[in-house]
């Protein structure tokens, strides 16, 4: 009994864990891109991730292609601005709020 409710913590731990993760990705991308991105694109960062579905955004990001689709989207955008480190944090944004995605609040 005992190993099974370890076993359980864990697992619950660890999704817990996983979950707070994505949302901290997601919400720090929102805010990159409201103070870096924002002004070049000239729409909301909202806007910017229903361009794509999450599936699709997925698969732009597994192809290594999210800097060139974002550039496609916002062609103002000055890549060289934007640090490496950021990109991951936008697209979970991007993953999050896509068409088919969270409906934001209001």
């Amino acid at each position: 009994m005992k190993k099974l409710l370890v076993a359980f913590f864990v697992i619950t731990l660890t999704m817990v864990t996983f979950t707070t993760t994505a949302t901290a990705g997601a919400s720090k991308g929102q805010k990159i891109f409201k103070k870096k991105f924002r002004k070049y694109c000239r729409f909301s960062g909202v806007k910017f991730a229903r361009h794509h579905s999450q599936d699709e955004w997925e698969e732009i990001w597994e192809e290594g292609k999210f800097k060139v689709e974002t550039k496609k989207i916002c062609p103002k955008l000055k890549l060289k601005k934007i640090k490496d480190a950021w990109w991951e944090d936008v697209y979970e944004f991007s993953y999050k709020y896509a068409s088919d995605g969270v409906v934001p609040k209001c």
